[in-house]
């Protein structure tokens, strides 16, 4: 990735990825990289070419797909700022904590089964039974 000409962005943009990549560890032997056509909305344009970039990091797994632009040379490189994104994630260990809050938001989000809508209600005329036997007494 040396050259400018590679990409259309600044050399300065180039040389700030270039860097990233280093200090990330990520090699270009490490990355395996496909053009496929995209999906989504584009029309004759997007079902006849192989704009989309999908690129895999060999060693981490991470597979990282973009089609943010009708270049293919712009994806290229946007595919791979995305790819440091997640791999510095992965790092962090801030994946772990995202798939964490994506399940309790899922698990917040779903419906109770009609037994546990029934048990819930139980408990609570049972609550209100004992919390009913609480009031004054009355003396004779």
């Amino acid at each position: 990735m040396s050259s400018s000409t590679k990409y259309p962005v600044s050399a300065g943009k180039i040389a700030a990825l270039e860097a990233r990549m280093a200090e990330l560890g990520i090699r270009e032997q490490d990355i395996d990289e496909r053009f496929i056509r995209g999906g989504g909305s584009g029309g004759q344009k997007i079902n006849k070419s192989n704009s989309c970039v999908q690129l895999e990091h060999r060693p981490t797994g991470t597979v990282v797909r973009c089609q943010r632009e009708r270049s293919q040379s712009l994806n290229r490189f946007l595919a791979r700022r995305e790819l440091c994104d997640r791999i510095e994630r992965l790092q962090r260990g801030e994946v772990l904590q995202e798939a964490k809050e994506i399940s309790k938001l899922r698990r917040q989000k779903a419906r109770r089964s009609r037994r546990a809508k029934q048990k819930i209600l139980e408990q609570k005329r049972k609550r209100a039974q004992v919390k009913a036997l609480r009031g004054s007494v009355e003396s004779d």
